[in-house]
């Protein structure tokens, strides 16, 4: 993507009511108008607040807004020159439940309030194979943490990706340490029963990846 096209997208984003984008200061300051009152302001009603963490160009979070038009969706990711195309769908399309907010999932516990998320889709996350990069890991014990801190005793998280890596380290951390494995496959297309949201929505990549005949892993879980 040129500059001057990342330039036009970051300036849309600027007046698109559907991105928000917090600067990390405000965020820290613990004082973002947001924390607590995403249902209300943005949405303006109270359903599920479900959000995607590294949402990329927000494929994921329309095709969930669009086959549940009775949940609200958050797109979250630190790179909006990729987003803008999901904003500009959900603009152009008329999609009202789903929304994009540009920030690092580190800081998600300063933008959403305790027990004020429903559910969290992490798609296709960089698995961050070498051993210095385990911090980075998103469903690693810190990240799961600040989850567990957002999200209702109730909520739960889907983790999609096709790294068999991810898939294998997220499973054992979780058995581990105890918590709940609601669903695990590590070839969703291929067999029989998995869940519909799972298999009916496809990004970009995972399409790729699929043709390549590449495994698409999957598990949903509850943090204890």
């Amino acid at each position: 993507m040129g500059s001057k096209n990342k330039l036009k997208r970051f300036k849309d984003n600027e007046v698109f009511e559907n991105v928000f984008q917090p600067s990390r200061e405000e965020l820290v300051s613990d004082d973002y108008e947001l924390k607590g009152n995403w249902n209300s302001t943005v949405f303006k009603n109270n359903q599920p607040l479900v959000l995607e963490l590294g949402c990329g160009k927000g494929e994921y979070a329309i095709g969930l807004a669009k086959k549940y038009p009775n949940k609200n969706f958050v797109g979250i990711d630190i790179k909006g020159a990729r987003f803008w195309r999901g904003a500009k769908t959900a603009i152009e399309e008329g999609i009202p439940n789903v929304a994009f907010l540009r920030t690092q999932i580190e800081l998600i516990d300063y933008v959403f309030a305790k027990n004020e998320v429903d559910e969290i889709w992490i798609t296709f996350p960089d698995p961050q194979i070498k051993y210095k990069r385990t911090k980075h890991r998103m469903t690693n014990e810190t990240f799961l943490k600040r989850y567990k801190s957002i999200l209702k005793p109730e909520g739960v998280v889907n983790l999609k990706t096709d790294s068999e890596f991810m898939h294998g380290y997220t499973l054992g951390l979780l058995h581990g340490a105890g918590h709940e494995v609601l669903y695990a496959n590590h070839n969703v297309y291929k067999q029989e029963g998995s869940p519909e949201e799972v298999t009916s929505i496809q990004t970009y990549y995972e399409s790729q990846y699929l043709e390549q005949n590449k495994p698409i892993t999957y598990i949903r879980f509850k943090i204890k």
